[in-house]
């Protein structure tokens, strides 16, 4: 056998090894969607809306809560609200085309309530997918996180998350805008935002959750770029408040910031990040969110956009 063609072997071999250390996200391809068709209330329009859930193919219409369906364990930012008797609908999240398949394509939008034809409210959503569930009907507009359950258990140790995605900004002002008051300048700019944590999680007797932060990944997308393939992004472990690469916005998650999960006894209650656990630990939760906009509840540039395929974590 000639130097070569062992050298092309051997290449060969590791290349496979490599991709056999890759573990695709279920339903993390986007290729499968379930379609949601929601009639909203005769008050703001009475119009029927599509809402879209990362699933296997499939149909859950009507007005009512949704779960997750065939063991998808994507949610998003997509809601069927009930205020007051009120049913209104958002949709930032939608199926668009790639690499001859479909992503997940999320934007940041001002979503408006009319009745008879005078808008009474308005505010900004942010495009979110998330691994989770969405605690359906949202019934306020107070706190939007502790309307997702954020998180699903996991215990292995990966070194990195992989996908492809696009992202785009208008450049425009960032805002705030909550329907409850006047659209609001925020300084700085808007950017999309990838977040891969793991952690150590208990429940004490009153039903609250702690948490240590065993792994970070948070990713912050702030120029426009068309589709860039198979990008890697560390998650790095133990505390990495003293590392060079190290961003306050990578730090133990609190208020507004703080991601919440149903308890033992079904009530969604807060994720307390009480400190950064050892690098050797073993996670008991996984958490990876995207989103178009990194600003929180309400705050973002309108026409922000984050598309996302293929996700999948590196080992």
């Amino acid at each position: 056998m000639s130097y070569k063609v062992f050298t092309a072997i051997v290449c060969m071999a590791l290349a496979l090894g490599a991709r056999a250390e890759e573990e695709m996200v279920k339903f993390g391809n986007f290729d499968s969607w379930i379609t949601r068709s929601v009639k909203e209330s005769i008050l703001v329009g009475g119009r029927t809306q599509t809402l879209y859930e990362v699933g296997p193919k499939g149909k859950f219409d009507g007005a009512r809560a949704y779960t997750n369906q065939g063991g998808s364990p994507w949610a998003n930012s997509n809601v069927y609200a009930k205020v007051a008797g009120v049913v209104k609908t958002n949709v930032s999240v939608f199926p668009d085309k790639h690499q001859g398949g479909q992503c997940a394509k999320l934007t940041t939008h001002i979503v408006s309530a009319k009745a008879i034809g005078v808008i009474n409210i308005s505010v900004l959503a942010t495009g979110s997918v998330f691994l989770g569930t969405l605690i359906e009907p949202v019934t306020g507009s107070s706190n939007p996180m502790s309307k997702m359950s954020m998180g699903i258990p996991f215990t292995k140790r990966p070194k990195a998350v992989k996908f492809d995605y696009k992202y785009t900004s208008p450049g425009t002002e960032r805002i705030r805008e909550t329907g409850f008051s006047r659209t609001q300048k925020v300084k700085g700019k808007d950017m999309g935002q990838a977040t891969c944590l793991l952690q150590k999680r208990w429940e004490d007797a009153d039903g609250n959750i702690h948490a240590l932060r065993i792994g970070t990944m948070r990713h912050r997308f702030s120029q426009n770029t068309e589709w860039r393939e198979g990008q890697t992004f560390d998650i790095h472990y133990g505390d990495i408040t003293g590392e060079s690469f190290y961003q306050g916005f990578m730090g133990l998650l609190s208020g507004s910031e703080t991601f919440y999960a149903l308890n033992s006894k079904g009530k969604n209650v807060p994720v307390l990040e009480e400190g950064w656990a050892s690098p050797d630990e073993t996670p008991t939760h996984l958490i990876l969110k995207f989103d178009s906009s990194h600003g929180g509840a309400y705050v973002g540039t309108v026409g922000n956009t984050l598309w996302v395929d293929n996700v999948k974590l590196v080992y």
